[in-house]
C-alpha cells in the first residue's frame, strides 16, 4: 500500500458561510476523525486532493497538520457539488496500522481475454470489493489477470481469497466473466424460411368452435 502525503491547515468550523469562502478560495473543507481522538476540522488545497480522488487505487493518507503533528488515515467519504462537480467536503478516518480495517477496494483487470477475440463479451461485474484486513496490509487494488479467460469462464469472489485479506460476500458471486455475444446466441432463420410462431398456452375457443 502506497502513501500519499496531504498537507492540511487546522480550521475553526464556523458554519456553511465560512466553508463556502474556503471553496471560493480554491480550498476544500474536511474533517479528520478517530475513535480515540476529538474530531479535527481541516482544509486543504483543492488541487492536492486530486491524487486521492481521481484514481482507481486506494491509498493511505499521510496527513501533515499545520500544528506539526501527523496522522495516518484513509478517505472515508467525499461530497461533490451537484452543479460544478467539484469536491465540496471530505472525511478522513484515522488508522492504527496494527488494527483491522474494513474498506472497499477497487478491482483492476489486467491483460486481454482470448474469449473476447473469439467473439465473446467481457463482463466486469464488480468494480469494488468489500474487504477487511490489517491497515498495513490494505491493498491499493485487487488485480485480476484475464489473459486465460475463454468464453464461458467466470472468476468468482472465492477464487480471489488471500491469506491476509477477508473478502465479504458469497464466494460464488461472479466478479468478471466472458459470455457469448447476444448475436452469437441467436440462430438466424434460413433464407426463405418463415419463423415458427410460438405456441400459445391456454388459448380459449375461437368464434368458429362450438
Amino acid at each position: 500500500m502506497s502513501e500519499i502525503t496531504l498537507n492540511a491547515e487546522i480550521r475553526n468550523p464556523n458554519g456553511r458561510s465560512a466553508a463556502n469562502q474556503l471553496r471560493r478560495a480554491g480550498l476544500v473543507p474536511g474533517v479528520y476523525y478517530h475513535r480515540n481522538e476529538e474530531n479535527i476540522a481541516i482544509h486543504v488545497k483543492a488541487l492536492d486532493m486530486r491524487p486521492l480522488v481521481y484514481t482507481a487505487d486506494t491509498h493511505i493518507v499521510n496527513l501533515q497538520l499545520s500544528d506539526g503533528t501527523a496522522r495516518k488515515c484513509v478517505i472515508r467519504d467525499i461530497q461533490f457539488d451537484p452543479v460544478t462537480d467539484k469536491i465540496a467536503h471530505f472525511d478522513l478516518m484515522g488508522l492504527e496500522l496494527t488494527e483491522k480495517i474494513r474498506m472497499e477496494v477497487p478491482v483492476v483487470l489486467r491483460g486481454a481475454a482470448p474469449g473476447v477475440r473469439d467473439g465473446g463479451v467481457l463482463n466486469h461485474i464488480l468494480h469494488k470489493l468489500d474487504v477487511e484486513c490489517l491497515a498495513s496490509d490494505l491493498p491499493e487494488h485487487i488485480e485480476i489477470d484475464i489473459n486465460a479467460m475463454h468464453i464461458g469462464d467466470i472468476i468468482t469472489l472465492g477464487s480471489l481469497a488471500q491469506a491476509n485479506l477477508h473478502i465479504y460476500g458469497d464466494p460464488d458471486t461472479a466478479v468478471v466473466s466472458v459470455t457469448h455475444s447476444r448475436g452469437a446466441q441467436e440462430t438466424p432463420a434460413a433464407e426463405g424460411e418463415r419463423p415458427t410462431e410460438p405456441e400459445v398456452i391456454g388459448r380459449g375457443k375461437s368464434s368458429d368452435e362450438d
